[in-house]
């Protein structure tokens, strides 16, 4: 959980902004997964939250500590546990009138993503716990799915065991082995 303490201040986030940027870029190649062509997990941390509410603070010019600690309100739920996996999943076409036509045919797909530890049952997301996402009519391009995994599942993690990622939705199947990169970087998320 980020706390004002571990947040730069307006001025220095300007002088460290760049660096700063380019480590968080860098660590974000290790925490994507992209599952087909028109789907990613984008998994977040404390290094990309705190990317965000600094990025958020700077835009808005904000300094009051009550606003602050409403931003880190909104920003810490985004962060693992230590027992769970939590991503920002985006359904992505580049094409908005293809955009709008999927999303009409995929109504629950955010419920259909899984992750999988070797050995281990499917683990389906808790999704958009902060507001629903989705209509009647269609699903949002963006949700917040929270991946929850038992000791069992964390203990094989921990000890090497592979990673694998899916989405069981009718009109979308796919799955993919996650790349050992992104396996590190989740693991390193577990207590």
């Amino acid at each position: 959980m980020l706390r004002h303490e571990d947040l730069f201040s307006l001025e220095k986030y300007a002088r460290v902004r760049p660096e700063f940027r380019a480590k968080v870029i860098a660590h974000k190649k290790n925490r994507q997964l992209p599952i087909g062509a028109h789907a990613t997990l984008y998994f977040e941390d404390a290094l990309t939250m705190q990317y965000q509410v600094q990025e958020m603070l700077r835009l808005e010019r904000m300094f009051e500590p009550e606003l602050i600690q409403e931003e880190l309100d909104v920003y810490n739920p985004l962060i693992p546990d230590g027992h769970n996996w939590k991503a920002t999943f985006m359904v992505e076409y580049g094409d908005e009138a293809e955009r709008r036509a999927a999303l009409a045919k995929l109504i629950g797909i955010e419920k259909k993503v899984w992750m999988q530890v070797d050995g281990c049952d499917k683990v389906y997301p808790i999704a958009n716990e902060d507001l629903e996402r989705e209509t009647e009519d269609k699903t949002a391009a963006v949700h917040f799915l929270r991946f929850e995994l038992t000791p069992p599942m964390i203990a094989a993690a921990k000890g090497g065991a592979a990673l694998r990622a899916g989405i069981d939705h009718d009109l979308y199947r796919e799955s993919v082995a996650v790349p050992q990169a992104v396996r590190d970087s989740l693991v390193a998320d577990l207590a």
